[in-house]
Formats: structure tokens, C-alpha cells, sequence
């Protein structure tokens, strides 16, 4: 289990609704939240932070989806890393990223994505459910 370290210089959580509403409000809110800290939309950390935060809050709302549960997503900025968190209901439900999905397959890139996306990505346990979590390094991230 991979945890950093460093203080936080800023954090954001918000719970959602686990729903595809939920999961899109999630992404919204996230690049939102890097504006207000400075880090403009559709620059290459914003679009890097919404693909994650969209991939992951995504399978916490298909996968990890209890009824009458929320999820909840996090970030934490620190002057180097930007960590993205997203817990769900359903800790026997652990994600794994697939070597190469089927190129016919109309499923399985999203893990894919994030560890391509991301320095390093993973799953903690929580007392009810886990967190998947990844970080972005900000000095590999062009900011605008």
C-alpha cells in the first residue's frame, strides 16, 4: 500500500450520489475545484485529473455501487503530486488493471487509462469499502 507522505497544501471532498449523474457531477466538480487552486480548464493537468477522476468515479458507481450509498472523491495538491481518491460501498470488489482489453471489447480501458495517466495508482482498504486512489505528478504536468 503506497500512501504519501507529504501535508497536504490543499483538499477537496465531496460525497455523490452513486449514480451516472454522481459520477459526471464528480468529474465537474474536480476541475472546477483545480481552477479555484489555479490550475486553469483544459489545461494538461485539468484533463489529466478529469479523465481519472471520470474512470474512476465511473467504476465506483458500476462496480462498487451499494443502494442507498454514496461515494466520495478527494483530492489532495501538495507543491509536487496531485492526489485523486475515490472510495465506494464495496470493499470485496477490487479493482485490476487488464494487460490489453480485446480490441473489440467495449469495457475494460478505464484502469488502463489511469495507470497510463498516472505516476502510480492503487487500492486501500477503508472500514466500509476501499479507495482507489492515483497520483499525478504536477512537475510532469505542463501547467499553463
Amino acid at each position: 500500500m503506497n500512501t504519501e507522505t507529504t501535508t497536504p497544501t490543499a483538499e477537496f471532498t465531496q460525497r455523490f450520489t452513486s449514480t451516472r449523474r454522481g459520477a459526471r457531477l464528480a468529474r465537474h466538480l474536480a476541475v472546477h475545484q483545480l481552477d479555484a487552486w489555479g490550475y486553469a480548464y483544459d489545461s494538461e493537468l485539468s484533463d489529466t485529473a478529469a479523465l481519472i477522476v471520470a474512470e474512476l468515479a465511473a467504476n465506483a458507481v458500476t462496480h462498487g455501487r451499494v443502494p442507498g450509498r454514496d461515494f466520495e472523491l478527494r483530492l489532495r495538491l501538495t507543491e509536487t503530486t496531485l492526489r485523486i481518491e475515490v472510495s465506494d460501498a464495496r470493499g470485496e470488489r477490487v479493482p485490476m488493471a487488464r494487460e490489453e482489453p480485446a480490441p473489440d471489447a467495449e469495457a475494460g480501458r478505464g484502469l488502463v487509462l489511469v495507470a497510463a495517466l498516472a505516476k502510480d495508482w492503487g487500492v486501500s482498504d477503508r472500514s466500509i469499502g476501499k479507495t482507489i486512489w492515483a497520483n499525478v505528478v504536477l512537475a510532469e504536468i505542463l501547467v499553463d
